[in-house]
């Protein structure tokens, strides 16, 4: 692939040699800027898996040898010679652990080499066999985290984890049935107690136990939609149902939860194109309130891969490019350098605080964050299949 004087600047931290280079599909000039800064780093921490999983997005679909030889030595990095994840305990239990199961799948899919291919499939194998030992809620929900977050279940989790189990089941493990009923009762369970019949959002999470000093004390569910929370689940739903076998009740369940959270979002849709921080009818414009991008990213993405594969009707994308739009004019930031910076990604949003409205719009932005920059990846990719660039 012939590769611009941009690319090779960033791939070799040498200065572009014209001011105004011709610029890239905004998926690889993202991508490709990322590998100059800090913030892309070498760890299975889910923020990097996230990020490297929009680099290997964009490198695939743009053909890029360079970014598809630095996500490959990145993730081969993170394995022992016997392909077993460094650092990683089957004993420390926390869903976001498990989110680098789906860069692991990703490279056994696409990589030639023999050796690397039974690596990478048998440190996915660890992390699937932890799930046959994870702490649970009664009624059948992994715990976010264990011993930290007991009984709890958070959107974010089943991001981390659900499409991973659903990825890794559909290729190695397709005719469990027991596997597949399980994967939709994560689901099942935080519809159940998460989502507003009224508003059709979803809370953050819900605590089984009702011990948490946020939890409602009949339904166990925290007080506030916190928007990337909603994201995460919004990605896991387009996602899991690319792999979820249609032949099984389980598919038109997590199809009809994806459908009414899509028209959902759609209503609430800040007129600029993006989405409040805090998502509570009423919250809107509030003091403290704000667009964030991460969620905005994530929600253009789930509208546009959805529609792409049938998920959902066509006209969602005029949703999705209103969205998008906003994310290239407001929250990408081009630097003098010829690189492309993120913005407006809130830093992190958690359940182990009193989960009020102050605490969500109490947490600062953090610039080139990957849990915005990855997803905005994810959704350059989408728009650039659509438009054919």
């Amino acid at each position: 692939m012939h590769l611009s004087v941009l690319t090779i600047a960033i791939l070799t931290h040498i200065p572009p040699l014209i001011a105004t280079p011709t610029p890239l599909p905004y998926s690889e000039w993202m991508a490709t800027s990322f590998l100059s800064k800090p913030q892309i780093k070498v760890d299975r921490h889910y923020v990097s898996a996230v990020l490297y999983e929009g680099l290997e997005k964009a490198a695939s679909l743009h053909s890029n040898p360079s970014l598809l030889n630095h996500t490959s030595t990145h993730l081969t990095s993170l394995l022992s010679s016997n392909g077993t994840l460094k650092g990683w305990s089957p004993t420390s239990y926390s869903l976001d652990d498990l989110r680098i199961g789906n860069n692991l799948l990703h490279h056994y899919l696409t990589t030639n080499s023999t050796l690397q291919k039974t690596n990478f499939k048998r440190a996915a194998t660890s992390l699937r066999h932890q799930l046959n030992s994870y702490p649970r809620t009664p009624s059948g929900g992994f715990w976010h985290r264990a011993p930290k977050y007991p009984n709890q279940m958070w959107l974010d989790g089943i991001y981390m984890a659900d499409v991973f189990y659903a990825t890794y089941t559909h290729l190695f493990d397709r005719a469990n049935g027991s596997a597949w009923e399980d994967i939709a009762l994560q689901f099942d369970l935080v519809e159940t107690h998460c989502r507003n019949a009224t508003s059709g959002l979803l809370v953050h999470g819900y605590d089984e136990s009702k011990s948490a000093p946020w939890a409602d004390g009949v339904s166990g569910a925290s007080p506030h939609v916190w928007d990337r929370a909603v994201g995460w689940y919004f990605m896991a739903l387009v996602e899991v149902l690319q792999v979820y076998p249609q032949e099984l009740s389980g598919y038109a369940r997590l199809r009809g939860y994806f459908g009414r959270l899509a028209e959902a979002l759609r209503r609430v849709q800040d007129g600029g194109g993006g989405w409040w921080l805090v998502m509570d009818e009423g919250d809107e414009g509030r003091e403290g309130n704000y667009i964030e991008s991460s969620a905005t990213a994530m929600f253009a993405y789930g509208y546009l891969k959805g529609a792409r594969t049938g998920l959902l009707e066509s006209g969602y994308r005029e949703t999705a490019k209103k969205a998008y739009g906003l994310l290239v004019d407001r929250f990408v930031k081009r630097e003098e350098n010829g690189t492309l910076s993120w913005e407006g990604t809130v830093l992190v949003g958690s359940l182990d605080k009193n989960a009020s409205y102050e605490y969500y719009i109490s947490v600062p932005l953090s610039e080139n964050d990957g849990k915005g920059a990855g997803p905005f990846m994810f959704a350059s990719v989408e728009m650039e299949m659509w438009q054919g660039s």
